[in-house]
This record gives structure tokens, sequence and C-alpha cells, in this order.
């Protein structure tokens, strides 16, 4: 499975801005996916993520309400739609996927080590 992370940039305060992710390779509509972002001087950590299935989605609290995780499976991408952007979003974010034939349909990953491949992340500044 090969993830490429796009549409990153530099936005204001208060702006949208969609990310992308594709993927290739593999079975994506099996795939839990995930977002992850990491901000200067900071770990990576946990943004939003999709079961398998789609059916089933999950955020970071910091993020809940503003950004929204979503698939198109004709596509092999996954979305990061994100809303009222903050400073404190800035950082380089990533998509990540999981290919678990024992997951249930849904169940969210949301640890890093649960993810088996990764993109090569996309850089988001945020200005006030």
């Amino acid at each position: 499975v090969q993830l490429q992370a796009s549409g990153g940039g530099l936005v204001q305060a208060g702006d949208s801005l969609r990310l992308s992710c594709a993927s290739s390779g593999g079975t994506f509509s099996r795939n839990s996916m995930g977002w992850f972002r990491q901000a200067p001087g900071k770990e990576r950590e946990f943004v939003a993520a999709f079961s398998r299935s789609g059916r089933s989605a999950d955020y970071a609290d910091s993020v809940k309400g503003r950004f929204a995780i979503s698939r198109d499976n004709t596509k092999n991408t996954v979305y990061l739609q994100m809303n009222s952007l903050k400073p404190e979003d800035t950082a380089v974010y990533y998509c990540a996927a999981r290919n678990r034939a024992t997951d249930s349909n849904f169940y969210i990953p949301r640890r890093e080590f649960e993810f088996g491949y990764w993109g090569q992340g996309t850089l988001v500044t945020v200005s006030s």
C-alpha cells in the first residue's frame, strides 16, 4: 500500500482546507484509514480515523466539530476537511492505513503502531 498526501498549504485562522490521501496497492475499501499530525517540537498525534467499513469514525478532542474525515472508495482516496482552522493546527499531516482482516467493521484504530502504512506528510500552516 502506497499513500500520497496532498492539499496542505498556508492559510489564515478561520479558513478551511481539505487534505487528500490517495492510496494505491492493496484493497482500499478494506482498510482502516487515519490522519495524524506532528507540530514543530512535538510528538505525532492522532487526529481522526475511520473503521475499515467506514461506518465509524473518531476524532481527537481538539478537532471535534471542526474536522471531518471521509473516504471515496471509487477514487481510493481519504479526505480530511478542516474548518475553522487555528494556529495550533499548524503541523505536518500524515495519512495512514491499516489492513487487518481480523478487525471488526466498527473498530477504529487510534494509535500509531496500529497503522502499517504511512504517507509522506503534507504541511499545513495556519497564521493568526
